[in-house]
């Protein structure tokens, strides 16, 4: 399993719709939207959920802020 700072966890969470392809996709959308340093993150983030099957996303521990 991948590790994933809180920042990453943070930005899965407000992108994450149910589903690796949908929160890919998310991201992407937002890229040209976001200044250097969230790019860069969000870069480093979508590298780590691509390397995942879906079996494995599944079971990352990814919650909207507001049910932590």
């Amino acid at each position: 399993m991948i590790r994933l700072t809180v920042e990453e966890t943070n930005l899965l969470s407000i992108y994450n719709e149910g589903g690796k392809r949908a929160l890919i996709e998310n991201v992407n959308a937002a890229l040209p939207y976001m200044d250097a340093d969230m790019r860069e993150l969000a870069k480093r983030t979508l590298s780590k959920v691509d390397a995942l099957t879906e079996a494995e996303f599944a079971e990352l521990p990814i919650y909207a802020a507001d049910e932590a």
